[in-house]
């Protein structure tokens, strides 16, 4: 287009067909591709394995956590909320840091799933270490060596019995 040349409604289509088109062939928009990007903020943490940056609700990659709502049970038999205390685990360690995220995929609820940072740190990997989530191997084997050295140190949910998040989910759906 010639820089004295009107932009007309046709100009106009075809330019963003092409820009889309664009887009599209570099990953960053189109059916299946929606995670593609990074997003960078202050995060606010819904729960142990979702956080919240710029309105934007993202599921920690190759992590699964307790619901707020799951207990664990304490060697004696006493209930706990696990699931709560790593959501104000994963609160603390936040704190007022800047949190980036770069997706790897989209989950069925529309989130976006990535791998996030914070002080230098790998959230999900903090997050199996400090054994306030489970290593999700249906997704990643990421974080199974830290699972097990929590498990072992009796840290976070690993203090007395956690059932596996995605069984409590599936037995409360039935």
């Amino acid at each position: 287009i010639d820089e004295g040349e009107p932009l007309t409604p046709m100009r106009f289509t075809i330019i963003s067909i092409l820009g889309l088109a664009a887009l599209w062939a570099f990953g960053v928009a189109g059916p299946g591709r929606a995670f593609a990007g990074e997003i960078a903020g202050r995060a606010s943490v819904i729960d142990a394995d979702t956080i919240e940056v710029h309105g934007r609700r993202i599921r920690l990659h190759g992590v699964d956590a307790p619901e707020r709502g799951q207990p664990c049970f304490m060697p004696n038999g006493a209930p706990w909320r696990c699931g709560q205390e790593g959501a104000l685990a994963l609160s603390d360690f936040l704190a007022a840091t800047v949190v980036s995220c770069v997706g790897v995929d989209t989950d069925r609820y529309g989130r976006m799933v990535a791998d996030c940072t914070a002080n230098d740190r790998d959230i999900s990997a903090w997050l199996v270490s400090e054994g306030w989530a489970m290593a999700y191997r249906r997704y990643s084997t990421a974080h199974v060596d830290a699972k097990e050295a929590a498990r072992n140190a009796r840290r976070g949910i690993w203090a007395g019995t956690v059932q596996p998040p995605w069984e409590w989910r599936l037995q409360r759906t039935h």
